[in-house]
């Protein structure tokens, strides 16, 4: 997932709930940040000889794990959870970049991009022979809509923040005062092949896919033109039969359910050498059963498994297991205010039930992440210390220590912030005096999570917090996300959940003031600042940057509003018919350079 933030379903939850996917536990941590015990490699070096009938005539088979039917959503700029961009990714996801290992953008992608600090503009430009899947050019203007969806008052995207008012003319176009976006313009017309973004600043972030000031996908303009922007997410052009200009056209789709795709004869790239993938959703309740009775060549990389599939199919007959650090985290959120639909903007609210840092400090305190991780996580996941993943190295601060089991210092904080036991009570009231009850937002998924959300409770018990399940039990994923997402709740006070990263990690587009993806909706100045700096003229010196990351993570752990929970690994079940499969970000052709050497999966 290199270009967006996104929500992860109760699957990817494991000791919090992962971003609309899921997620998992690890087994080794210290109190000064935890790492993974396991080593695991993204490729599976298969060497055996292509088997061209097979490659040619079978299909390969790939599994979706989640316990929610996916939404459908096919378009990058609209959909919000990661289980939509996986069964769509055949189809390339309108990606415009290519990039090295690190993410760092490179040639040789749908566009090319090039960055003039001294003139403040990014200019992209599209290869010669970039085509929709259904044969129509891709053009400048295919790359200047997203932001007009992006930024439109009426829109159901949640990719807009702050960070893009650096393109001139953004900030009037979103506020309504202006009906295009003036600093986006086609040298050489909207139909040619490049367009010029002209902005305030040029920031570091700009060299690495997923960053959130250039976005880094299409729109088909042509295609969708008609369609108003409100509607756009539920239109038959989104999802039913939606275009792309990756090397896989979309086949079918059986909504909620599975997809189909064959080569796209329009690509611009390597040719695919497999004619047919189905893509599948499978519950968590039965996915280790399937990969063991071999009905699925791989889980579609990006999805989630969790420690205890690992520990069921880390052996299982002819199989390789490869995995890199994820893109994602799970985490603890605190509903501390409300977003205003007028200013657009997140405010926070200083008596609502979680205002109190000492309260949130306490809770983190009060669970045992470090033995969920050990007895769920079997290796894979691991207890996070901070909201950055430690799969972008140079910014990740190891030092520090995030929330290790403290009762002692959870009574305390409570006691001090007074949050006390009166008249007798089992559980604390608020300092005021009045009862309290806090109530817990969780995603309904496996057996495993069930019980990690129930040692939550218990722990949270044990220090006289009276927290429940909003509703008295776990949530389906897209009731839960639509809960958080409601510009102002009180049915959720804290809640576990995870986030699918981009692959540029400043976090303005989940923490930003105007962010919608804020759900917790957790606001200050310092945190807007911090943030800030991580793109600032002074960010061009790498050891600033690496400085202000760290400061904001610091920060971020201090104020405990949003609570980092586990880190994980992105691991895959890959069937050792597959050859050419390598995960790793710097293969941008993985669909095409996938064969088999077998027709029949075993």
């Amino acid at each position: 997932m290199d270009k967006k933030k996104l929500a992860l379903s109760a699957m990817a939850v494991l000791a919090t709930v992962s971003l609309a996917a899921c997620s998992s536990k690890s087994s080794s941590s210290s109190e000064n940040g935890t790492t993974a015990s396991l080593k695991l490699s993204p490729t599976f070096n298969n060497k055996k000889a292509t088997n061209a009938s097979a490659t040619k005539n079978s299909t390969l088979k790939l599994a979706e794990p989640n316990d929610s039917p996916f939404q459908g959503i096919s378009d990058q700029v609209l959909s919000t959870n990661k289980e939509d961009a996986d069964v769509f990714a055949p189809g390339g996801g309108g990606s415009l970049f290519n990039v090295d290992k690190n993410y760092k953008i490179i040639d040789g992608g749908l566009a090319n991009q090039r960055i003039n600090r001294k003139a403040k503009t990014v200019t992209i430009t599209l290869q010669k022979d970039a085509k929709w899947s259904n044969g129509s050019k891709v053009t400048a203007k295919d790359i200047e809509y997203p932001y007009e969806v992006i930024a439109n008052k009426n829109t159901t995207s949640q990719q807009y923040s702050a960070d893009f008012n650096t393109i001139k003319g953004m900030a009037a176009y979103h506020t309504g005062k202006a009906k295009t976006i003036s600093g986006i313009t086609f040298p050489d017309g909207e139909k040619g092949r490049t367009a010029v973004i002209h902005l305030t600043k040029v920031t570091p972030a700009m060299k690495y896919s997923g960053n959130s000031f250039i976005w880094g996908t299409v729109e088909p303009y042509e295609y969708i033109k008609n369609v108003p922007i409100a509607k756009l997410a539920s239109s038959k052009q989104v999802r039913k039969n939606p275009i792309f200009t990756g090397a896989y056209k979309l086949d079918k789709v059986v909504e909620g359910e599975s997809t189909t795709w064959s080569p796209n004869k329009y690509y611009y790239g390597k040719t695919p050498q497999i004619k047919h993938i189905s893509i599948n959703v499978v519950s968590s309740n039965n996915i280790d059963k399937a990969i063991q009775s071999g009905k699925y060549d791989f889980t579609v990389p990006g999805s989630v498994l969790h420690g205890t599939d690992y520990k069921e199919l880390k052996n299982v007959k002819n199989y390789k297991i490869t995995g890199q650090p994820a893109l994602s985290y799970d985490y603890f959120g605190f509903n501390v205010g409300h977003y205003d639909t007028k200013t657009q903007k997140n405010v926070m609210d200083k008596n609502s039930k979680m205002a109190n840092k000492s309260l949130r400090q306490a809770m983190m305190y009060a669970l045992n992440l470090d033995a969920v991780s050990k007895k769920f996580g079997n290796g894979i996941t691991w207890r996070a210390n901070t909201l950055i993943p430690p799969i972008f190295s140079k910014y990740y601060d190891s030092s520090a220590k995030g929330y290790p089991l403290n009762i002692k210092k959870a009574d305390k904080l409570l006691t001090d912030a007074g949050y006390k036991k009166r008249n007798g009570s089992k559980w604390r009231s608020d300092p005021s005096g009045k009862k309290l009850t806090i109530y817990f937002g969780a995603m309904t998924g496996t057996s495993a999570q069930a019980a990690e959300y129930q040692d939550y409770l218990q722990q949270w018990h044990k220090v006289g917090l009276n927290v429940q399940f909003t509703g008295g039990k776990t949530m389906e994923m897209n009731s839960f996300y639509s809960t958080l997402q409601k510009p102002k709740q009180s049915s959720i006070d804290v809640y576990a959940a995870a986030w699918g990263v981009s692959s540029e990690p400043t976090p303005t587009q989940l923490y930003g003031e105007d962010a919608t993806y804020n759900m917790g909706h957790f606001v200050s100045k310092k945190n807007t600042q911090l943030m800030n700096e991580m793109n600032s003229d002074k960010a061009w010196n790498d050891t600033y940057r690496t400085k202000a990351f760290k400061q904001w993570q610091k920060y971020m752990n201090e104020q405990a509003a949003v609570a980092p929970g586990s880190f994980s690994y992105n691991w895959v079940p890959v069937n050792t018919r597959v050859k050419g499969f390598d995960m790793g970000p710097a293969n941008n052709s993985f669909w095409s350079n996938l064969s088999l050497t077998s027709s029949s999966l075993k």
